[in-house]
């Protein structure tokens, strides 16, 4: 019979209270309380891994979940709170500290693509509202790169968070009505920076006038030029903001759009603006 003793761990599961566990080696990172803060607000029990315990002299050192323990803590509001534990005996200071180093190392964390898939797989509302919505436009959220495929999803939930189905639903139209699905406008930057005109200029901004004058520019040019002014989006928002004012008799004032970059500024940024 094969012995495959070398792949399982000598470790035993044990739920242990909170207040048993000690978390202050010296290779541990400093705790996150704004990671705590979030995660604990988003909490949900499916999601907690196991903490990895070091057992030495009764002392139960924890080696990896340390942030797990502080989640779990502020959620219950209590350190008696046991958690599950796998406990292995009597493990060097070092070995625990070169587990810590690599523990991330040969892991594959998920992309945004996948992320946004498994959340139409559990039925997550929002997620399936853009899918809907971005397939109404004849377009598909795609992990791969080509026409008429948006791959920056996380650039979609983010500006129907922020901003609303509306201002999405607007963005996207303005989008397929100025490139028609061309592979290389469907960038983060550009749907961002249409986002921010749309939310600085509100009902001012014509379609009609946007998807003529703006379109005259292929997004490669859009892309280029934007890049030269060093601004992230806002560079963006300012390369269109130039080609739609150009020529016109009322054109959108230009103050409107900095002064919503410096209140995003003051008030801790937009991620417009990045």
């Amino acid at each position: 019979m094969a012995d495959f003793s070398e792949f399982i761990p000598e470790v035993r599961f044990e739920k242990i209270p909170i207040r048993s566990l000690v978390s202050n080696q010296t290779y541990q990172r400093n705790l996150s309380l704004s990671h705590i803060r979030k995660t604990a607000t988003n909490f949900n029990v499916y999601q907690i891994n196991p903490v990895k315990v070091s057992r030495c002299d009764a002392v139960n050192y924890v080696f990896n979940g340390q942030h797990t323990i502080e989640i779990v803590a502020a959620v219950s509001g209590s350190r008696e709170t046991p958690v599950w534990c796998m406990v292995y005996e009597d493990m060097e200071y070092t070995k625990e500290a070169v587990i810590f180093a690599n523990q991330q190392k040969f892991v594959m964390p998920l992309n945004p693509h996948e992320i946004f898939t498994a959340s139409i797989e559990a039925g997550n509302d929002q997620q399936i509202i853009i899918k809907q919505l971005v397939e109404s436009y004849e377009l598909q959220v795609s992990c791969n790169r080509g026409p008429n495929r948006i791959c920056v999803v996380s650039t979609v939930e983010f500006i129907c968070e922020k901003h609303g189905l509306n201002v999405l639903d607007h963005t996207l139209c303005l989008y397929i009505g100025t490139w028609e699905g061309e592979s290389d406008s469907l960038s983060s930057a550009i749907i961002k920076g249409i986002s921010l005109l749309i939310v600085t200029y509100g009902d001012a901004l014509r379609d009609d006038q946007f998807i003529e004058r703006v379109g005259k520019f292929p997004p490669r040019e859009v892309s280029r030029n934007a890049r030269e002014r060093k601004m992230g989006t806002m560079g963006y928002a300012e390369v269109m903001l130039t080609a739609y004012n150009k020529r016109t008799k009322y054109p959108l004032p230009w103050f409107r759009l900095h002064t919503l970059r410096s209140q995003g500024a003051e008030a801790g940024n937009t991620g417009l603006n990045k």
